[in-house]
């Protein structure tokens, strides 16, 4: 279970770095006065938009808009909490990443519906947003498994063994 725990914090640590540094530089964006920004950001998300065609960024329905709040004001700043939480091997990384998950599962659920049932996705813009479909699964389930402490893997439940208890 070790090996399985490790491989999903590599991969949400990867995953956190990246998503770090994106909603406060490119969807604040959509947010927020363009003037707040550098030049460059903003080149760097209309280059997005037009290579992607990503029309909710381009359009901004309200749902959409909600989605940007909820990442902004939700997930990113768990997504800061989960990037301390993993190598320093905090007890609350469970719940952190179950929250996290929850919310971009739900969020990406809502996203992958209108980009489906409105046929004006590209399979670009497919393949940028369904992953994260995927790393939403993997944080909740990141969440979900059981904690792996030192004292409750031989078995015998919680304290220390029979054998290193001290004798009187």
């Amino acid at each position: 279970m070790g090996a399985v725990l490790k491989l999903f914090d590599s991969v949400l640590f990867v995953f956190f770095l990246v998503h770090a540094l994106a909603p406060p530089l490119i969807s604040a964006q959509l947010l927020l006065p363009q003037t707040l920004f550098p030049n460059i950001f903003i080149h760097l998300k209309n280059k997005y938009i037009t290579h992607s065609g990503d029309y909710l960024m381009a359009d901004l329905p309200p749902f959409f808009v909600g989605l940007l709040w909820l990442e902004l004001l939700l997930q990113w700043p768990l997504t800061l909490l989960n990037l301390y939480a993993i190598p320093t091997s905090k007890s609350w990384l469970h719940t952190t990443c179950l929250i996290y998950g929850v919310s971009l599962f739900s969020a990406m659920a809502a996203i992958a519906a209108e980009l489906i049932g409105s046929q004006r996705a590209s399979g670009i813009l497919l393949t940028i947003y369904f992953p994260f479909l995927a790393v939403g699964v993997l944080a909740m389930l990141r969440g979900l498994l059981p904690r792996c402490n030192k004292a409750t893997t031989t078995g015998h439940g919680a304290g220390p063994s029979i054998a290193t208890k001290k004798k009187a």
